[in-house]
């Protein structure tokens, strides 16, 4: 399994290298900077995931909704998010509610699936609201043709994840098994 410490990162100004320098000029607010409209029109991250996202089957991204099972307090609550996500979500892919922890989830969970940028825009910001007591790991899911596919969930899982609450340890060993 590779170092985190070794990753490679893709430059963030690939395809912009030769651009003009851009403003300095503060914004009526006085506080954020002006930027001048792309000439090509709205990034292409507002259509569909970025590669290596995956904008295919198995979607841009995973989030993970934990409640500590021995908690009555959390279970309820998060019985309750799962009926509602159901409900306000039914387009989203929501998996069963676990009781238990799976995977390398040291709780108990469910998961959603997310395969646009809208969705995301829309699940995020509404999750931010009502996650309530629960933590919440979101992770990509990559498709990298020369990456291990038990390297790049350790990545996703790790390095590239979000959290929104407290971040709970994962047990990543599972993605150490020999592929």
């Amino acid at each position: 399994m590779i170092d985190p410490a070794s990753y490679q990162y893709p430059s963030p100004l690939a395809g912009f290298e030769n651009a003009a320098p851009l403003p300095e000029e503060v914004a009526e607010d006085g506080k954020s900077l002006k930027n001048s409209p792309r000439a090509d029109g709205l990034s292409k991250a507002y259509e569909a995931f970025t590669a290596p996202l995956d904008n295919g089957r198995r979607g841009g991204f995973d989030v993970h909704i934990y409640h500590y099972q021995n908690n009555p307090t959390q279970v309820k609550y998060a019985k309750e998010l799962f009926e509602r996500i159901r409900r306000e979500f039914p387009e989203l892919r929501i998996y069963r509610f676990w009781d238990k922890p799976v995977g390398p989830h040291p709780v108990a969970m469910f998961e959603v699936d997310l395969f646009t940028p809208a969705q995301f825009g829309a699940f995020i910001s509404w999750l931010a609201i009502y996650r309530g007591p629960l933590s919440v790991l979101v992770h990509p899911n990559t498709v990298e043709e020369d990456v291990p596919e038990l390297q790049a969930e350790l990545r996703n899982h790790t390095q590239r994840a979000l959290w929104m609450g407290e971040k709970i340890p994962l047990d990543t060993s599972i993605f150490y098994r020999s592929e």
